[in-house]
């Protein structure tokens, strides 16, 4: 702690702590201060490296004179009588250290830490400058001792190839600095195409993920049509192994009846049956025998069969008359003849039928014969009659059981003719 009876007038202008000044300062005399205000060095003197690490930082100091007048701002540390202003000594002072100041780059006054970090650094710099003097008296040496074998013509060619070779380099770097500018051109020429090209291929993935997913689509629906071909394929296949006759009019029995589709034709006392099933099943007959002359490419001669669902009728050549297939039952009923006229059309017609086919093959022959309305059994030799006035319900159910038997191997055969062939389905 600084005593109280010593008065502080200035601060040291690199740490800014407050420093005691010499008594010698109190004695200068004006000879003296004349003498340390001439200055220290010349302005060619070499200057100091600030930018050491122990150097001062550099900073033009305001004069110190210039505070006494309270024109910057910089104040002096007051040694605290407020009565008093500022000796003439201390402007003495001031002065000095404003002259130091402004002949050096050291800004005055110092304290010992900072005077002493100075002297290093100046010491340290010193020892630089000698041993740089030491190198440049070495190299005059060698100049001097060289001196007598250097050849100035030849010195002044090197010269001359040096200023050609420094021209060249310097059309050369003009040249390159004008291919520069053409590279940057053209670099930039190739970062706007590079942007277009980024564009048109953020455009062609776009494009190409829309066209991929078409794609799988359409894969899709061709493993689907592909499956869909194989099924058809398969189901043709089948159908080309399928009697078309056999699945169309399905021939059968039941007990005592035949059957043309599950539809039983004829009646029993023990087994009465609906005369619409019997209409139905005759509707079926009609229809199958008309798809039989049609595939032989026959027209029976004196009938026409018409095929008309439970109404099927024959119409008589010539006559213009129509026996309906079908009954209605009843006491009525056994004394129409037009039924049983039909019924013996029908096999008239299924005759002419088996001597078609015997006229392509004469290997052909139906398990019943049938002539003028009867149906003979060749095992027994009964013959039974279509008819059904004056036949009992029995006999008349068996001939339709021997008609459709008749009937099953007609389809037989034809199935077996024309089983190349695309059957064609008949038309109710």
């Amino acid at each position: 702690m600084v005593d109280d009876k010593i008065s502080i007038n200035f601060a040291c202008q690199r740490c800014l702590q407050p420093i005691v000044l010499d008594d010698s300062f109190e004695n200068i005399s004006i000879h003296d201060h004349a003498e340390l205000a001439l200055p220290i060095f010349s302005n060619t003197a070499p200057e100091i490296d600030t930018q050491d690490e122990n150097s001062y930082d550099h900073f033009i100091p305001p004069y110190m004179t210039d505070s006494i007048n309270g024109n910057n701002g910089f104040m002096v540390v007051s040694d605290g009588r407020e009565n008093q202003t500022l000796s003439s000594a201390l402007k003495v002072k001031a002065d000095l250290f404003d002259f130091l100041s402004s002949n050096s780059e050291i800004d005055h006054p110092l304290c010992d830490e900072c005077a002493d970090s100075l002297l290093e650094l100046m010491d340290r710099q010193l020892k630089i400058a000698e041993s740089e003097l030491e190198d440049y008296k070495i190299y005059l040496k060698k100049l001097e001792s060289s001196e007598e074998n250097l050849d100035l013509d030849e010195l002044q060619k090197e010269l001359t190839d040096l200023d050609e070779e420094e021209k060249r380099l310097l059309d050369e770097l003009s040249k390159l600095r004008t291919n520069e500018e053409s590279i940057k051109a053209s670099i930039k020429f190739r970062e706007e195409e590079k942007s277009q090209l980024d564009e048109q291929e953020a455009t062609y993935w776009r494009e190409y993920t829309k066209h991929r997913r078409d794609l799988m689509c359409t894969e899709d629906d061709k493993r689907s049509l592909e499956c869909q071909i194989v099924h058809g394929q398969n189901q043709l296949d089948k159908l080309k192994k399928t009697n078309v006759f056999n699945v169309t009019f399905h021939i059968w029995h039941h007990g005592h009846f035949g059957t043309i589709n599950n539809f039983r034709l004829g009646r029993l006392s023990s087994a009465p049956v609906d005369w619409s099933e019997i209409n139905a099943a005759w509707g079926q007959t009609a229809l199958l025998l008309c798809a039989l002359a049609r595939k032989v490419n026959l027209t029976f001669k004196r009938y026409k069969i018409v095929p008309y669902g439970n109404h099927s009728y024959v119409e008589v050549l010539g006559e213009g008359k129509e026996l309906p297939l079908y009954g209605t039952g009843g006491f009525k009923f056994f004394w129409d003849t037009k039924f049983d006229a039909a019924m013996v059309a029908f096999l008239d017609c299924l005759s002419q039928f088996k001597e078609e086919v015997e006229k392509g093959d004469t290997g052909f022959c139906l398990p019943y014969k049938m002539d003028k309305g009867k149906i003979e059994d060749s095992s027994t030799g009964n013959s039974y009659s279509i008819k059904i006035q004056f036949n009992s319900e029995e006999q008349w159910t068996k001939a339709l059981k021997f008609m459709l038997t008749n009937l099953k191997w007609g389809v037989a055969w034809v199935s077996s003719q024309f089983t190349e062939e695309k059957l064609e389905t008949p038309k109710v």
